[in-house]
C-alpha cells in the first residue's frame, strides 16, 4: 500500500497530457472549414442539366487514345459501335451541371455539356423541370449561356477568383454520375494553368473530387461565392485522379455579358504564335533565366506584324504585366478590348525594347493551317552544311513554298548523328532562322553555319507539320 501514492503521482501527468492532446485535436478539428451552411445556402442555385444527342456509331471513340485532359462527357463504355456505310444514328443522354446567375432564368454551364444537343432539360433543386434554350456559346472558353422560362429563381453570388491563393479552400456542387447536388471540397493547387488546345483560359487547378456530371457546375470559396466553373479533369481512366480545372468566374461573366449583348464573343488578337522559353533556349538567347513568350511566327498583316514584331523576339511584358511563361500571354491579350494600344516589352538580339501594338479582333478560327506534305516535283540540288550539324539540306521548290506558306528556308533531307539530331531536329523540317538570322537561301544557310560559335547554344527556328518551333542547337567545343 505504501507504493500507491507514487503510482497516483505518475498517473496525474499522463492524464493531464491526454487531456491536453484531446483538446488540441478538438481545436485542430474546429480550425478546419465548415461547409454545412455554405452547401445549404448555395445548393438551390445549382441545377442538373440533361441532354439528348444524336450520334452515328462510326463516331465512337473506342480504340482511340484517351486524351488525359478529358472533359466530363467522354462517351461511356458500352456505347453501340458500327463501322462503314451501314453505321446507324443512335440517341444518347448526358448529364451535367449549371449555375443560375439571374433570377429570370439565365444559367451558365460548359459548352461541351450542350454541344449538338437536340433537347436540353434543366432540373432545379425543388424538382421542377424546364426545357432550356441556348442563348449563345463560346468554344474558345467552353462556356454556354442557357435560358429557361422561369422567374424569382435563387441566384448564385458571384465572387472574384483573383482573391484566391494557392492553398485556399474551395467547394464544388454538381451532379457527378447523376447524383444531384453532391458536394466535394479541396484546395486551389495552382492558378493560371494552361491546358492543351485551351489558349485563352487561365484555369484554376484544384484537387476537388470532380467526375462526369460535375461539368459546368460552380466552384465556391468559403464565403459561398462562385469563383469558377468546373470544366476539365486530368485523367487516364475518365475518372477523378486528383487534378481538376475550373474556368475563372471573371472570364465566365465576361463571356456571358458578350453573349447577352452581342450574341458572340470577341477577343483581342496579337497576331503571333509563341512557344515556351526553356532553359536551353534561354541560354541560346543569352538570357540569365527562362521566362517570357518566344515569338515563333508573326502572322502576315496582323497586329504584331504591323507593329514590327519579329520571329525570335521574346515578349517579357504585356501592358505592364510580366510574362512568366508563354501560356500566360494569350489570356492577357484575349481579355483586352479590340483596338486597345498595348505596350509590349521584348528582348531582341539581346536588347530590351518596347513597341506599341494596336490589338485587333481574333479572326475566324475555322481556317486550319496547311500541313507539310512531301512533293515529288523538281528538287534543287542538296548540300551538306560542312558536316558541322550532321544534316543534308536543300532549298524549297516553288510548289513547296506555296504549300507551306513560306517565303524562304531550307529543308532537311537527311539527318545523321550530330548537333542537329541532338537538338531533336528531324528530316523534312524546314529551317527558316538560325542564330537569329534569316535563312533566305542555301548559300546564306551555309554562311551562318560556318560562323556558328562552339561551346554554347544558339536558337534555330524550324517549321514542322505546318507550325513553327524554336530549338536550342549546340556545337561542342571539340567540334
Amino acid at each position: 500500500m505504501q507504493h500507491a501514492p507514487r503510482l497516483s503521482v505518475l498517473l496525474l501527468p499522463l492524464a493531464l497530457l491526454a487531456f491536453l492532446l484531446s483538446h488540441a485535436a478538438v481545436a485542430d478539428a474546429r480550425a478546419l472549414p465548415e461547409f454545412t451552411e455554405l452547401v445549404r445556402e448555395s445548393s438551390p442555385s445549382v441545377v442538373n442539366i440533361s441532354t439528348s444527342k444524336t450520334h452515328t456509331s462510326s463516331s465512337s471513340r473506342r480504340g482511340q487514345p484517351r486524351n488525359p485532359f478529358e472533359d466530363f462527357f467522354a462517351p461511356e463504355e458500352g456505347e453501340p459501335e458500327e463501322e462503314g456505310p451501314r453505321a446507324r444514328p443512335y440517341e444518347s443522354e448526358s448529364l451535367g451541371s449549371g449555375v443560375i446567375i439571374e433570377a429570370d432564368g439565365y444559367i451558365v454551364t460548359n459548352y461541351h455539356v450542350v454541344e449538338d444537343a437536340a433537347e436540353i432539360v434543366v432540373r432545379l433543386s425543388d424538382r421542377r423541370q424546364f426545357d432550356a434554350e441556348v442563348v449563345g456559346y463560346d468554344r474558345g472558353s467552353d462556356l454556354a449561356l442557357l435560358k429557361i422560362d422561369a422567374e424569382d429563381l435563387p441566384v448564385a453570388r458571384i465572387g472574384d477568383s483573383t482573391d484566391l491563393e494557392v492553398g485556399s479552400w474551395v467547394l464544388a456542387i454538381g451532379s457527378p454520375f447523376g447524383f444531384e447536388h453532391s458536394a466535394t471540397a479541396g484546395i486551389i493547387s495552382a492558378k493560371q494553368r494552361s491546358l492543351p488546345r485551351e489558349n485563352y483560359v487561365p484555369f484554376l487547378q484544384t484537387d476537388v473530387a470532380i467526375n462526369p456530371g460535375n461539368s459546368g457546375g460552380p466552384l465556391y470559396n468559403l464565403d459561398g461565392e462562385v469563383v469558377g466553373i468546373n470544366s476539365h479533369i486530368y485523367s487516364r481512366s475518365g475518372g477523378f485522379m486528383g487534378l481538376s480545372f475550373a474556368i475563372p468566374i471573371e472570364l465566365a461573366m465576361n463571356v456571358v455579358t458578350q453573349l447577352k449583348d452581342d450574341g458572340k464573343v470577341t477577343r483581342a488578337w496579337l497576331g503571333v504564335l509563341v512557344q515556351e522559353v526553356d532553359r536551353e533556349l534561354a541560354e541560346s538567347f543569352d538570357m540569365d533565366r527562362a521566362y517570357g513568350a518566344l515569338v515563333a511566327r508573326v502572322i502576315g498583316d496582323g497586329p504584331g506584324d504591323r507593329a514590327g514584331l519579329e520571329e525570335g523576339d521574346i515578349i517579357v511584358s504585356f501592358d505592364g504585366q510580366e510574362i512568366p511563361t508563354s501560356s500566360a500571354l494569350p489570356p492577357m491579350v484575349g481579355r483586352m478590348p479590340v483596338d486597345h494600344e498595348a505596350r509590349v516589352e521584348l528582348i531582341r538580339q539581346g536588347e530590351l525594347q518596347e513597341v506599341t501594338v494596336t490589338l485587333a479582333a481574333l479572326p475566324d478560327q475555322s481556317t486550319r493551317q496547311r500541313g507539310q506534305a512531301p512533293l515529288e516535283e523538281e528538287r534543287p540540288e542538296t548540300a551538306d552544311a560542312d558536316d558541322r550539324l550532321g544534316i543534308t539540306v536543300r532549298e524549297l521548290t516553288e510548289e513547296e513554298r506555296a504549300e507551306l506558306d513560306l517565303e524562304d528556308g531550307v529543308l532537311i533531307e537527311e539527318l545523321a548523328e550530330g548537333p542537329a539530331s541532338d537538338a531533336n531536329l528531324a528530316a523534312n523540317d524546314v529551317i527558316t532562322m538560325l542564330n537569329q538570322k534569316r535563312v533566305d537561301s542555301l548559300e546564306t544557310f551555309n554562311e551562318i553555319v560556318s560562323e556558328l560559335p562552339t561551346g554554347r547554344s544558339v536558337p534555330i527556328l524550324v517549321h514542322r507539320d505546318g507550325g513553327p518551333r524554336f530549338f536550342a542547337l549546340r556545337l561542342s567545343d571539340d567540334e
